[in-house]
């Protein structure tokens, strides 16, 4: 019904998966996969799972994401010389 929001969503989805691949950033990392999970979760919503894509929005992107967060600013960084 939606095909063109879909095929848009879907392009952000591939490009942001890309990103927290690439990245050498664990916290750049973590953003973007914040991302694919809320751009996940708009693609529920179009597809008509109201409910499952507000599942993924709250435990997706917002739980997972600020544990991930809390648990960088725990550990330290040090270099493998």
């Amino acid at each position: 019904m939606y095909w063109e929001i879909e095929i848009v969503l879907f392009v952000f989805l591939i490009t942001t998966a890309l990103i927290s691949l690439f990245v050498k950033d664990l916290l750049a990392a973590v953003v973007t996969l914040n991302a694919f999970s809320f751009i996940s979760a708009l693609m529920y919503v179009v597809m008509g799972a109201i409910d499952v894509g507000f599942t993924e929005a709250v435990v997706g992107a917002g739980v997972s994401g600020i544990f991930f967060v809390v648990l960088i600013f725990q550990t330290s960084r040090r270099s493998s010389d």
